[in-house]
């Protein structure tokens, strides 16, 4: 990757510079947003800064217009594209939610079939819900050890494709959150045989395009399209992400797509810092993400000297549901020093002034990215001894499957906009969900609308809760009922 030649001249930052020039012209504003810049609003503007709320703009000529670009946004979109290799970049400010669901809406439309993993993140199953796609899932092997699910097996994608050939598209996640990583390639080949479109969430791959010994990228393995998370691993604020489409793929439509729910005011501060941060990774990439892959190696080795955790890697690999595995996840399983994910997550922060990206049932993630430093690493590994020495137990009532293979009754739209009940909890079992269940995160769904709801997963709820995880999904926020489809009985 070190090398690589771009077309378009990567130390451009159209955005950036045209708000920078405009903060410098100091135009009198009677337009929106109400604060001028800053001057209504002197608690908000000191605590963020003249320097942030001065370039909290509206949409103007000079600055261009996110749902039609013409000048520098246009501009920014094509070095993005040109920086991931991508045939078009869309700049999104909905988060890379809204990127994951202009996909699906771009490919899908009411009754198509869409052929996917169930350990989707719930903006997945949220775009069937608004498109009235119906999902075929492939039900990913689970690693009994870690009890993590893992990545499409490719004869599973191969059975899934000649079981639906109706369908209209495969999505893969590249990663997982825990950095497993299907083969990508073999799977888009696939779908492209079939007639059918590859689009990849890749929420958690943005340093896969621009590092080096990396898992391959979608746009790299041909896929049709990618949404990319550039706030998590590239540097942007937080959502702020990119929606990447290949050869196949009409941008017009596409850009349709979006503007019929993103926001028609774009943040500028989101905005200009995908620009910002696309330059300083075209033009940085190599080296910064050859130290991230050091430091993340670094733990990983440190963590397992400790005993008891297992910070798993590269050693995963089988070749299949386990193509590949992204090094810079240091995703560690904590259940053999009695705890649970979760319970090593809170005392974390709790007691060592160290927030980490999730923890759950069995297994937590520390997030290794370009702003972290050597002495944090070695200050988290510290931390995770202590903690293994003060509360370490037999692990006694300890739940260990992070993934229950779901039973589909109804599409998740039919089974949203059905009319419900709502239930406690235990009445619900054997009752078909109208809402989602999910701990956030990683916010793929325990439950998702149109399921059947057992007893494994009245337990792994009633388990999440009583460990600590942050349930969110259904109507009542304690989680104590749940919605379902209402039957004639009732």
């Amino acid at each position: 990757m070190q090398g690589k030649e771009y077309l378009l001249d990567q130390d451009r930052a159209p955005i950036f510079e045209a708000l920078d020039n405009f903060r410098r012209m100091r135009v009198v504003p009677f337009d929106v947003p109400g604060h001028k810049r800053g001057r209504g609003n002197p608690e908000l503007t000191a605590f963020l800064g003249q320097q942030c709320v001065g370039v909290d703009v509206n949409s103007m000529k000079p600055l261009d217009n996110l749902c039609h670009p013409v000048s520098v946004i246009r501009e920014a979109e094509d070095l993005a594209a040109d920086a991931f290799g991508a045939d078009h970049a869309f700049l999104m400010v909905g988060g890379t939610t809204s990127a994951v669901q202009s996909m699906v809406l771009t490919v899908c439309k009411r009754g198509d079939e869409i052929i996917l993993p169930r350990n989707v993140h719930r903006s997945v199953i949220n775009a069937l819900v608004l498109c009235g796609a119906i999902p075929v899932y492939v039900n990913p092997e689970v690693d009994q050890r870690l009890g993590i699910s893992l990545g499409m097996k490719r004869d599973m994608v191969k059975k899934a494709i000649e079981t639906h050939p109706n369908a209209v598209a495969v999505l893969v996640n590249n990663p997982t959150y825990y950095g497993v990583c299907s083969d990508l390639r073999a799977i888009v080949d696939m779908a492209h045989e079939a007639g059918m479109y590859c689009l990849v969430d890749e929420a958690h791959g943005t340093h896969f395009y621009f590092g080096e010994n990396f898992p391959i990228s979608a746009m790299a393995a041909g896929a049709d399209m990618s949404a990319v998370s550039m706030h998590k691993s590239g540097g942007s604020l937080t959502q702020s992400s990119f929606l990447l489409t290949g050869p196949r793929i009409r941008a017009d439509y596409v850009r349709q797509i979006i503007n019929l729910t993103q926001t028609t005011s774009g943040s500028y501060l989101l905005i200009s810092s995908l620009d910002i941060s696309r330059r300083n990774l075209a033009l940085r990439g190599p080296e910064v993400f050859r130290q991230v892959s050091a430091m993340a190696e670094y733990a990983r080795e440190e963590i397992n000297e400790i005993g008891g955790y297992y910070a798993f890697g590269k050693e995963l690999v089988n070749g299949d549901s386990v193509y590949d595995f992204d090094v810079t996840k240091l995703s560690i399983h904590t259940l053999d020093i009695g705890m649970a994910g979760i319970e090593v997550y809170d005392l974390l922060r709790d007691e060592y002034d160290i927030q980490i990206e999730f923890g759950d049932i069995g297994n937590i993630l520390a997030y290794v990215s370009i702003g972290d430093r050597l002495q944090e690493v070695e200050r988290l590994a510290s931390a995770l001894a202590e903690i293994r020495r003060r509360f370490q137990t037999d692990g006694t009532g300890l739940l260990k499957q992070e993934y229950i293979d779901p039973e589909v009754v109804l599409s998740p739209q039919e089974a949203f906009y059905a009319e419900k009940v709502s239930l406690p909890l235990r009445q619900a079992k054997g009752q078909i969900c109208s809402e989602f269940v999910m701990c956030y995160p990683p916010g793929i769904p325990i439950l998702a609308p149109g399921e059947r709801i057992t007893d494994e997963i009245l337990n792994y709820i009633e388990y999440a809760k009583v460990k600590g995880c942050n349930m969110t999904g259904p109507e009542d926020p304690y989680i104590r009922r749940l919605n379902v489809v209402k039957t004639e009985s009732r």
